[in-house]
């Protein structure tokens, strides 16, 4: 993308979306009345450079007042609140889960161990936002009225001052390519909850009967010495899969890299599957004896209930990395 077309996008996309295109426009149009014919990109840097940064341009067409937090920091202070707020939240909703889940009892109602989880999620959540916002506040109300410096400083986004050769270490993100951030707090929320009920499989797992009025547990699915035995493996998938989930945030967007990374990790993850469930007494023979008269299935109901798993397993993955390098792959 052109040093102009980068440094219009960094301006407009602090601005609220009903007014980008008009100032889009109109200091596209003031660019390029400051540039000589034939510019080269010497050129485009003179100007850009007296322009400024983008942030501190962005702040000249806002006018929305900044009185707790000063005009010199209130850029970082926002993306580290946008950063900081749903990974902390995110966080809170895991351990909430995994306390919960580990803590369970069996002779406790599942609706009511449900409604439990999701009362307790809210306040942990609540609790941690607050206290995020609060001390992230706080720090930066303190640098703002501590800050000695008799220079006028401008308005910054890092702690290095802007200059324009900074645009070109930012990457243009295509729509198609960018990954949501609800996607990644939605992995981080589904290792936390997976990682919960593996180390708790055999309580939450299996056939739920009624027995004195209450939904309770009476047939596991797993062997639960089995399924432990293989932690250590579990434990080096998930971390891969945590690696992986936050290098995607740094970048924020699908590349030959990342799709490389996910067929790394979908590779891992699917061999600890495949050595798990190739073993003959991960599951319980009285949760197959279960399911074989429940569907009245004369055919071996245990292997294939192990051989379906694998596949589906890897019929994901193999889905998910072909997706991944074909976003990897979108250049236009």
């Amino acid at each position: 993308m052109h040093l102009i077309d980068m440094y219009i996008q960094e301006v407009t996309r602090r601005l609220p979306e009903k007014h980008r295109k008009d100032i889009a426009l109109e200091l596209q149009s003031t660019i390029e009345d400051m540039l000589p014919e034939n510019f080269t990109e010497i050129d485009e840097k003179e100007v850009l450079a007296k322009l400024g940064s983008p942030v501190t341009l962005a702040s000249g067409y806002l006018d929305r007042p900044m009185h707790l937090i000063g005009p010199n920091y209130f850029g970082i202070y926002v993306t580290l609140l946008k950063m900081i707020l749903p990974i902390a939240a995110t966080i809170a909703l895991i351990v909430s889960i995994s306390e919960s889940i580990l803590s369970y009892n069996s002779n406790e109602a599942v609706m009511n161990i449900v409604l439990a989880v999701i009362g307790k999620g809210i306040i942990e959540i609540l609790g941690t936002l607050i206290q995020s916002f609060f001390w992230i506040t706080l720090i930066f109300a303190i640098l703002e009225r501590t800050d000695i410096s008799n220079e006028k400083l401008s308005i910054k986004t890092s702690l290095k001052d802007w200059t324009p050769d900074d645009l070109k270490s930012i990457p243009p993100i295509l729509k198609e390519k960018k990954i949501a951030k609800s996607k990644i707090f939605g992995s981080l929320l589904e290792i936390g909850i997976f990682t919960a009920i593996y180390f708790n499989g055999v309580k939450l797992l299996g056939v739920y009967e009624s027995v004195h009025g209450k939904l309770q547990l009476t047939i596991p699915s797993f062997n639960q010495e089995v399924l432990q035995s293989y932690w250590l493996i579990v434990v080096i998938a998930i971390a891969v899969e945590v690696t992986l989930v936050c290098y995607k945030f740094v970048v924020g967007q699908w590349t030959m890299k990342v799709a490389t990374l996910n067929f790394v990790r979908h590779a891992i993850s699917s061999i600890v599957v495949i050595v798990m469930f190739s073993n003959s007494i991960l599951i319980n023979p009285d949760f197959i004896a279960y399911l074989e008269g429940l569907m009245k299935s004369s055919f071996d109901m245990k292997d294939s209930f192990q051989i379906g798993i694998i596949l589906l397993f890897v019929a994901f993955a193999v889905i998910d990395v072909i997706k991944g390098f074909r976003k990897a792959s979108i250049n236009r």
